[in-house]
């Protein structure tokens, strides 16, 4: 699979501990940076490693910040994203396998490195279950993105 990642300073301490985690486990890594620990706005790499997802280029993104709310946020305003902070291997697991989650957003000043890897490997090993329940809620979801991305996101529609 392939796996964008990306991150802001204060994510990027932890960023060679999931790279390294993904590319164990076989995943073909973009680094989408940033590259050292220099200030730098998360919505830039944020929306970076959401075109990369929402273009086909890599299927899922690992995004990282100092608490992983804002690139949360930021990733999800890039349509086909979904995009969720998980600090546990329960909702990884589960945000892909129920709700077919395709980004992972983690804290670098929340989580540790131990626990990062291990929320890394739920995510990257789980798969979207399939289920009716789960692939009716999915579609519903999709179709609330499709009609503001329709609208258009100006306040004046």
């Amino acid at each position: 699979m392939r796996v964008a990642v990306a991150c802001d300073h204060a994510g990027f301490p932890l960023k060679a501990v999931v790279v390294a985690e993904l590319k164990a486990a076989g995943h073909d890594v973009v680094d989408l940076g940033t590259h050292d620990d220099s200030a730098v706005d998360y919505p830039d790499f944020a929306k970076a490693l959401g075109e990369q997802i929402s273009g086909g280029a890599a299927e899922r993104g690992v995004l990282l910040c100092g608490s992983g709310v804002g690139a949360s946020v930021a990733a999800n305003k890039v349509p086909g994203v979904r995009a969720a902070m998980c600090h546990d291997t329960f909702s990884a697991r589960q945000g892909v396998e129920d709700d077919d989650m395709n980004v992972l957003c983690l804290g670098a000043r929340i989580i540790g490195p131990e626990l990062a890897k291990e929320v890394v490997r739920a995510f990257e090993r789980a798969q979207f279950s399939d289920l009716e329940r789960h692939q009716r809620r999915l579609n519903k979801v999709l179709a609330i993105e499709a009609e503001y991305t329709c609208k258009g996101a100006s306040p004046d529609d």
